[in-house]
C-alpha cells in the first residue's frame, strides 16, 4: 500500500510529521536513491527504500489494537508508583508496546482499547471528535423520568455543563436499578459525577461500548486483538468526525448500533452475567480458531495467568 513519504517517516518515529516534511523540502531524504523534494511523493514501504541523511528508516511496526475487558481492581495506566495491579498486568504474550486509549477507575471494569497508533489514539480521545462511550450502571435507588431527562439534557457538574446522554432503564428494584448511559465526552469521573448530582451513587460501572467496539462475551481480564473490521471502523470514525467538522447537536446523542464481530471464545474465567441489552449477540463463524494476528482476525482471549491474578498474588501497596 502506497503512503505519503512524510507519514513514513512520522511512523517511523524518527520526527514529526512536521519535521518530516521540512527535511524532504531541505532535500534529505531519498527514495530508492533518488532525492526526493515533493510532499505529495508516496512510497510503497515494503518495496521502495527510504533513507534520511543517507541511513535506512527502521522498520515501521504493524499496527495493533487490542480490546481488554478491564476487571475491578487494576489501574488501567502502565505502570503505578504504588505497585498496585494494573493492565499490563493483564497482557501477557503481547510482544510489541500498547498504550491504553482513555482510561477506567480502579473500581470500574469493561472494553479498553489499546493500540500503539498515537495519532489514532489522540484522535479517539479528542473532545473536539466526540467519540461515544456506552456503560452500563447500577446505582442506588431509582430514577424517575424527571432525573433521566436532566441526564440526557445535562448537569451541571464543576468543571462545567456536561453534553447531551442517552439515558435508558435496564432493571429497577426497590433499592437500586439498572442503567445503560451513552456519553461523548471524556472528564474524569464524569458518568458517576453526573448520577452522583441526581441523587444516585454508582455502585458498579462496565464500559460496553466504545464507538463502533462492542465488549461483547470478551470474559474478565482477557483481552484478543480487533478484527480488520473493527480496526477500519475506527479508522473511518476518525475520518468521518474529521469531515463533520466541530461536534454534534442532540439528537446524536443516541449510541450507534455496534459492528457484529466473529466472537472469540476464552478458555479464562467466565464473566458474571450482566443485565439484558448491554450488547448484541455475537455471529460464530465455522472452522478452526483464527491464528494471532497483530492487527486482523482477532485471536483466542488469554486466561488470567496465575501471576496476574489478583486472587492468586500480592503485591506491595
Amino acid at each position: 500500500m502506497e503512503i505519503r513519504l512524510q507519514k513514513v517517516i512520522a511512523d517511523s518515529g524518527l520526527a514529526s510529521r512536521r519535521k518530516a516534511e521540512e527535511w524532504i523540502v531541505q532535500g534529505r531524504v531519498t527514495v530508492n536513491g533518488q532525492v526526493v523534494r515533493e510532499l505529495g511523493t508516496k512510497v510503497d514501504t515494503e518495496k521502495d527504500h527510504v533513507k534520511v541523511d543517507g541511513r535506512h528508516l527502521k522498520a515501521v511496526p504493524p499496527s495493533v489494537f487490542l480490546m481488554l475487558n478491564k476487571p475491578k481492581g487494576y489501574m488501567s495506566s502502565l505502570s503505578d508508583p504504588a505497585s498496585r495491579l494494573t493492565i499490563m498486568d493483564l497482557l501477557d504474550g503481547v510482544g510489541l508496546r500498547v498504550f491504553p486509549v482513555g482510561r477506567l477507575d480502579f473500581d470500574s471494569e469493561g472494553l479498553m482499547l489499546l493500540t500503539n497508533q498515537g495519532e489514532l489514539a489522540q484522535a479517539l480521545l479528542h473532545p473536539r471528535y466526540h467519540v461515544p462511550k456506552t456503560y452500563l450502571i447500577k446505582v442506588k435507588g431509582v430514577l424517575t423520568d424527571e432525573e433521566i431527562e436532566l441526564l440526557e439534557k445535562g448537569v451541571d457538574l464543576e468543571d462545567g455543563r456536561t453534553g447531551p446522554a442517552f439515558v435508558k432503564k435496564i432493571r429497577k428494584a426497590q433499592e437500586n436499578s439498572w442503567l445503560e448511559i451513552t456519553i461523548h465526552e471524556g472528564r474524569k469521573h464524569q458518568v458517576k459525577r453526573m448520577l452522583e448530582s441526581v441523587g444516585h451513587p454508582v455502585i458498579k460501572l462496565t464500559r460496553v461500548r466504545f464507538g463502533p467496539l462492542s465488549l461483547g462475551d470478551l470474559a474478565r481480564g482477557q483481552y484478543r486483538y480487533l478484527t480488520d473490521r473493527e480496526a477500519n471502523a475506527l479508522r473511518a470514525l476518525v475520518r468521518e468526525r474529521l469531515a463533520r467538522g466541530e461536534g454534534f447537536e442532540a439528537k446524536d446523542a443516541k449510541p450507534s448500533r455496534p459492528l457484529p464481530r466473529r466472537a472469540v471464545q476464552g478458555r479464562g474465567r467466565a464473566p458474571r452475567p450482566l443485565p439484558t441489552a448491554s450488547s448484541p449477540r455475537s455471529t460464530r463463524s465455522s472452522g478452526p480458531a483464527p491464528r494471532r494476528m497483530a492487527e486482523g482476525r482477532g485471536r483466542p482471549s488469554r486466561p488470567l495467568s496465575r501471576g496476574s491474578n489478583p486472587r492468586m498474588r500480592r503485591r506491595g501497596s
